[in-house]
């Protein structure tokens, strides 16, 4: 094992994790019902609101943009949680085995990363069929990258708290409370909404769905919050997770 190559163990890591997310037949129904289900409800229960002044369009609109931001985050956060959960005792064992603690952490990133390139496709696709999405695109691209996101975020909360159902609660908490605050359902003009990670992305994907060009600014906002995410996730996870690290 030692011998193999750090690609080859890179995919032997992702095949693993793969594997252990097929696994589970509930997996792949909350991946494949959850995107419909998220959307469509928040449509429909934000139609029932009246258009407040400082709203920038319909409620019903807003709740499908939120709908699918929402989803695009929780569910690679919710995979991205039980990824270093489910499988902290498989990686001290591959660690043992001649596995870097780096390639551990790329393995589940990747997994990650699949799983929030699938949930943005669905997403979109579902947001699609009510809500005119101008430019796919960029739309696509702006919710991979929110799934990459809460992905990293959900590693860490489940490196740091490895409980299943204390880390889920967790992770629901910050995500309801962040696309709330994104999404312009609510009033605020707050500077600590900025320091959310679903600010920026929101910015952008509206933008998508709009037709407009995004603020630069933002795209790099954006950008920037996920490079120290994905930092803080890999130094948490290669010091806390339990692999020591040592295999180098």
């Amino acid at each position: 094992m030692t011998g193999r190559s750090p690609g080859g163990r890179l995919r032997v890591g992702l095949g693993a994790a793969v594997r252990e997310f097929v696994r589970e037949p509930i997996n792949l129904a909350l991946l494949v019902a959850l995107p419909p289900l998220v959307v469509t409800g928040y449509e429909s229960m934000l139609s029932a609101f009246p258009r407040l002044p400082y709203m920038s369009s319909d409620p019903e609109a807003l709740g499908a943009t939120a709908g699918t931001l929402f989803v695009a985050a929780f569910l690679p956060g919710v995979i991205g949680l039980f990824q270093v959960i489910s499988a902290q005792r498989a990686d001290e064992r591959l660690s043992l085995a001649g596995f870097p603690t780096p390639t551990l952490f790329a393995s589940r990133l990747a997994a990650v990363c699949l799983a929030a390139v699938v949930t943005a496709a669905l997403s979109l696709a579902v947001l699609a069929t009510s809500t005119e999405v101008e430019s796919i695109a960029l739309g696509f691209l702006t919710l991979a990258f929110v799934g990459v996101l809460y992905g990293l975020v959900g590693m860490l909360v489940g490196t740091v708290l490895p409980r299943e159902l204390e880390g889920s609660l967790a992770l629901i908490f910050v995500v309801d409370i962040d696309e709330a605050l994104a999404s312009g359902v609510m009033a605020t003009d707050a500077a600590v909404t900025k320091l959310f990670p679903l600010h920026y992305p929101h910015e952008v994907f509206q933008a998508a769905v709009d037709g407009r060009v995004p603020d630069v600014a933002d795209v790099l906002a954006a950008g920037t919050y996920g490079l120290v995410v994905l930092a803080a996730a890999f130094l948490v996870y290669t010091t806390l997770a339990g692999t020591g690290g040592g295999a180098q």
